[in-house]
């Protein structure tokens, strides 16, 4: 009975050590115990592991069913406790008085899936390291399909995780899909790739300090530290996983990309190279996603490769004036270890592969990355940013691995030449928006709503793409849900409607309506905006208490919430400050640039007229600096170095300032700046933005005779449509287009996301005649496709390749698309599209006229090519058809030909990679025996014998029009190629 009465004497105690680390990794530990042993059932399993519930009702559900269940299984709890816990974890629990041994169950007759429940604890430790092989031989066996791999890998899970979702995927596949995995586990241990192999055990001293180290590294990061500093949220509890792509692409990987895979070989272009660079946009998830990794290091779930783990933010490196060696960065800035200083240094330059170093937001460094200054020695002291650069390009620590987070714009070649592989964070997709909301509201009521509002305003659903926006949504989610016809369209309506969150929550006077909570708020606006406007043109975000007393900052205004207290694991200085996020800043900074009286007449044209700061060779800082007040602080700031960061940043202000200016928002400033003032300022922006799309229009050279008059833009002009979408004002979107006259509009490679999509449509929709609108290699997706339907009557083509686009975005565009007569072409290749996405495409080639259709590189089978064929026997406008790299196969391949052979508008075919054989060949030699319009048959890298190409040569001897029939590599011998090409030239081989 004494062990019984303890679990109720210590439930507080249990409590807090299974669930003070903020992850389940203790509970579940416990749970794989109690099941090998038999004292839980699977029903019980389930009722305790609710997905959705918190960690601590988890375990006092766990508690209760324990006590329940009476004084064995209390015993044999507290021996999983005493088991799972780190020595003091548990050293206020009675453990050793009440625990009973836990014994591996004796296997008698058990069968495959019962022991699958009595070796768990084992079996989740052997799998972790080999999920992806695990997986692969299940695949093979039949037993699993992707869908089920893609349940299994899901990134939001520790490796652990997954391999207990894998164990209890098998389960339910029963007894001969559990036999395969033990088989496949045995085998390895066999092969001595999993524990059987000796381990080497690193010094003492060594290991004492990973601990301090890991100790350190958990608990700055158990706690979201960007966006959601003020609110304590569990990382645990929050952390949403965003889309990952590499930068090259990898015909080997088809799976998504998860977070341990950053540093995997997975995508690699560079083994030479340590660095591996995460980029992607601001307020894209990236701090957060490097803090995750820090985390799932720390407590031992992720990572394991890498012995020592040392986190850096650029952020407050700027801050460090000293010159350090690298010793000193890496103890004084991370953790300092308490004895044998010199000892566990030299570890770290004889076990270079044990370490990784992260350096968060290189953009944000007030220095622009350079390879020029050379340092080889780890004891030479330098200045950090050298340091850092270093580091980088292997000079110094070679072979250490090194994550760095960047922007992509502040990305330029010579740090490119420099890494191992480049990692995109793409930003939410809508499945990780919908997750995100949920974690966010424990109330799946209010969750419900929210999402419900999103799916209405597809505007604000392409916002909440970028993870920084979803946060405020969700955070601001009655304003959201009683704002109505005026829910947020635009990042500027966002970003007021956390700033009225945040006013009206700290607010005396609650009930405060209206436009009058700017008013009441307008001293702390400015004071946090002239500390944000002069850290954007300073490249400062860390500020110090001299900075804050500088711009009038009080106590009460840090009170508010947008300043949160920088963290630093080393420093003993006095307290410092950033703003809750970069995007925050920028946003502040643009609101002191519309309201101040204390800003120069040429703030604003000096503000847009930097994104030309590379071209001209001016320096941002300094252009930026002639607004700023002249004080000395000032202007020694100014004598920096230029950093790739500052062009970006102002590019955010002006974007918001564009915002801030528009006419529905113009009520909130009435009692807070001059009218006059107001308008002469919309009207600075308004001829800044209008100069600015004239100097690209102005770059468009003359069409080569018989070519389209087409203007490639480049990035500065998308963010110049930016500006005019958060303006709101179709007035300067109309002007703007009616000065475009192009037939064809180029904008690949230039970041464009679903928030960039809607800004796209929003404007061009008032381009006077169609145009062809090419987007290939961007980040569109699903979320993207559904924000460019506006402007879909005004695309006679779309291009759309290498964008993460699936078969629900598809369905949206075509729906759409049918309705629009000019759309005719469209190119999707090398997207995410399965044969689910053809009976959409069959529908529009049997409803309307439709020229050209290229689906390369998808993932389409002989299914989806019968598909496609039912609309292509009833359509006779078709002229291209490319198919190439997907599965048709001789199955497709036939039915292709037999609603094809009959066109008399196909002009060219492509089915290069697709399995075609001779069968699939024959039946293609009518449409070339029957057609007076096809040119071109691309027949390369398949499987087609001399069977085949005989086939090919009889239909050609009947078609006398046909130019090229592609065949190189193929099933035929050198011997048969130089004779079949000897009989007709029209083969390629």
């Amino acid at each position: 009975m004494f062990v019984q009465e303890l679990v109720l004497r210590q439930r507080t105690e249990i409590l807090h050590a299974l669930c003070s680390s903020g992850s389940a990794e203790h509970l579940e530990q416990v749970l794989d115990i109690l099941l090998s042993q038999g004292e839980l059932i699977w029903e019980d399993y389930q009722n305790i592991q609710v997905p959705g519930r918190t960690l601590y009702t988890n375990v006092r559900q766990l508690l209760d069913l324990v006590y329940t269940k009476g004084v064995d299984t209390c015993a044999l709890f507290y021996a999983a406790v005493k088991q799972v816990l780190p020595e003091e974890q548990g050293a206020g629990l009675s453990l050793s008085e009440c625990c009973s041994n836990l014994e591996e169950k004796e296997e008698h007759q058990s069968t495959s899936t019962q022991t699958l429940l009595t070796q768990r604890p084992s079996l989740v430790s052997k799998l972790q390291g080999c999920i992806d092989d695990a997986l692969k031989a299940l695949v093979l066996s039949g037993h699993f399909t992707s869908a089920d791999c893609d349940e299994v890998r899901l990134p939001i899970h520790t490796p652990s995780q997954q391999a207990r979702r894998l164990l209890d995927h098998v389960r339910s596949k029963g007894e001969s899909a559990a036999k395969v995995l033990l088989q496949y586990i045995q085998q390895k241990q066999e092969s001595g790739s999993l524990l059987n192999q000796e381990k080497w055990t690193p010094p003492k001293e060594v290991l004492k300090y990973q601990k301090k180290l890991s100790s350190s590294v958990s608990a700055q990061s158990c706690f979201l530290s960007t966006y959601g500093g003020t609110s304590h949220m569990s990382l645990d509890d929050i952390y949403t996983g965003g889309q990952l792509e590499l930068a090259h692409n990898c015909e080997n990987i088809n799976a998504p990309l998860g977070l341990e895979d950053v540093v995997g070989a997975a995508g690699t272009v560079n083994e030479e190279a340590d660095t591996v660079l995460v980029s992607g946009d601001a307020g894209g998830g990236k701090s957060t996603l490097l803090q995750r990794l820090h985390l799932l290091w720390a407590r031992g779930t992720a990572l394991q490769e890498f012995l020592l783990l040392f986190p850096f933010s650029c952020r407050r490196l700027n801050s460090e004036q000293r010159e350090m060696s690298v010793q000193e960065l890496l103890f004084q800035h991370c953790c300092w270890p308490d004895r044998e200083q010199e000892e566990i240094f030299q570890f770290i330059l004889d076990h270079p592969h044990l370490i990784l170093l992260t350096f968060d937001g290189l953009d944000e460094l007030k220095q622009s990355f350079s390879d020029e200054h050379r340092l080889c020695c780890p004891t030479q002291r330098a200045p950090v940013y050298i340091l850092l650069f270093n580091l980088i390009q292997g000079s110094l620590m070679k072979g250490v691995r090194k994550v760095v987070t960047s922007r992509q714009e502040a990305v330029g070649p010579v740090l490119k030449k420099h890494l191992r592989k480049e990692v995109l964070l793409q930003g939410f997709s809508p499945s990780g928006i919908d997750c995100f909301v949920r974690k966010h509201h424990r109330d799946p009521t209010v969750a419900a709503k929210v999402l419900e509002s999103l799916q209405t305003n597809t505007a604000l659903l392409g916002l909440c793409h970028s993870p920084v926006l979803c946060w405020i949504v969700s955070q601001c989610h009655k304003e959201l849900l009683g704002c109505g016809e005026g829910s947020p369209k635009t990042i500027t309506d966002v970003y007021l409607m956390i700033l009225q969150h945040f006013f009206q929550h700290q607010s005396s006077l609650k009930s405060t309506v209206g436009s009058s909570w700017l008013q009441e708020h307008l001293n702390t606006v400015l004071h946090l905006g002239q500390l944000a406007f002069e850290g954007i043109g300073t490249s400062c975000y860390v500020f110090s208490g001299t900075d804050l007393e500088t711009c009038g900052v009080t106590e009460k205004d840090i009170c508010m919430g947008f300043l949160i207290q920088s963290k630093d694991m080393s420093s003993t200085h006095s307290k410092r400050f950033e703003f809750l996020h970069l995007i925050m800043q920028c946003f502040f900074a643009a609101l002191y640039i519309v309201l101040s009286n204390n800003t120069d007449r040429s703030t604003i044209p000096k503000l847009f007229e930097l994104q030309n700061t590379r071209e001209t060779g001016l320096r941002s800082s300094t252009c930026f600096g002639a607004c700023l007040p002249s004080t000395d602080q000032h202007e020694q700031a100014l004598k920096g170095e230029a950093t790739s960061a500052e062009t970006p940043n102002l590019q955010i202000t002006a974007t918001f300032v564009s915002g801030l200016l528009s006419q529905r928002h113009r009520s909130l400033w009435l009692h807070c700046c001059p009218s006059a003032v107001l308008e002469k300022r919309v009207r600075q922006v308004v001829r800044c933005l209008s100069k600015g799309l004239q100097k690209h229009f102005k770059s468009i050279p003359q069409p080569v005779a018989g070519e389209k008059k087409s203007m490639h833009a480049m990035p500065g002009f998308v963010w110049l449509i930016k500006c005019i979408y958060e303006m709101q004002e179709s007035r300067i979107a109309k002007d703007a287009m009616s000065k475009l006259e192009v037939d064809h509009l180029k904008l690949t490679y230039c970041n464009i996301g679903p928030v960039e999509c809607t800004a796209l449509a929003y404007v061009l929709q008032h381009l006077r005649n169609p145009v062809g609108l090419q987007l290939d290699n961007n980040s569109v997706g699903d979320v993207g496709v559904e924000q460019l339907l506006p402007c879909m009557h005004i695309c006679n083509s779309l291009y759309l390749r290498n964008n993460n686009i699936t078969d629900e975005g598809i369905r949206k565009l075509l729906a759409k698309g049918i309705q629009c007569d000019s759309f005719q072409k469209i190119a999707l290749f090398n997207n995410k599209l399965t044969d689910a996405c053809t009976q959409h495409f069959s529908h529009l080639l049997k409803t309307k006229r439709f020229i050209s259709l290229r689906l390369g590189n998808n993932n389409i089978t002989e299914e989806g090519a019968k598909q496609l064929a039912e609309g292509l026997k009833h359509n006779h406008s078709l002229e291209y058809l490319g198919l190439w790299g997907n599965k048709i196969k001789d199955a497709g391949a036939v039915a292709l030909a037999s609603a094809l052979e009959s066109s008399t508008t196909l002009v060219w075919l492509s089915l290069v990679g697709n399995g075609v054989g001779s069968v699939g060949a024959c039946a293609l030699a009518n449409i070339i025996k029957n057609s007076t319009s096809l040119e071109q048959l691309w027949l390369t890298e398949n499987c087609i014998t001399r069977t085949g190409v005989e086939c090919l040569i009889q239909a050609l001897e009947h078609n006398t029009h046909m130019k090229s029939v592609w065949l190189i590599n193929n099933d035929l011998s050198l011997e048969e190629v130089e004779e079949l090409k000897q009989r007709e030239s029209r083969l390629i081989f």
